[in-house]
């Protein structure tokens, strides 16, 4: 793969509101394990490498178990998430794969249950914000490194 090009250095003023946003997302009330865990599935699913390669890194130097982050892309079969993450994850796919899903009442139930209504506009514009970075990173291909 190619990189297209460098998008931060042909363009720094447009990602400031970006970097803004993600200053935002990552502040007080959401956990840092919960909030890799929603930026890789999302990074998953849109297959960027450049953010997979960030963000796990970023979790396991926040303590995360290896095997929570091999394990994420069967979580619904695996015990080791908590039913706060369960639900986190659940709204990540929905919103991420939102044409196919159409953001469902019941993964939006999940999260009422597990968040305050601030968090769930937390963790809503944290899962825009990652879907934003992939776009970014697939369609420039990015190039994590090596």
């Amino acid at each position: 793969m190619t990189a297209r090009l460098d998008y931060f250095r042909i363009a720094p003023d447009m990602l400031k509101p970006m970097l803004a946003l993600e200053a935002v997302v990552r502040g007080d009330g959401l956990e840092h394990e919960l909030v890799e865990l929603v930026k890789l599935r999302a990074s998953q699913i849109n297959g960027c490498a450049y953010c997979l390669h960030m963000h796990s890194r970023d979790a396991r130097a926040g303590g995360m178990d290896q095997t929570r982050l091999d394990l994420l892309p069967a979580w619904r079969e695996s015990s080791l998430y908590s039913p706060r993450e369960r639900a986190a994850l659940a709204w990540t796919e929905s919103l991420t794969l939102l044409a196919q899903t159409g953001a469902p009442d019941e993964d939006y139930a999940g999260i009422a249950e597990h968040f305050d209504e601030a968090e769930r506009v937390q963790l809503s514009l944290l899962i825009c914000a990652i879907n934003a970075w992939n776009r970014l990173g697939v369609g420039f291909r990015s190039e994590h490194p090596q």
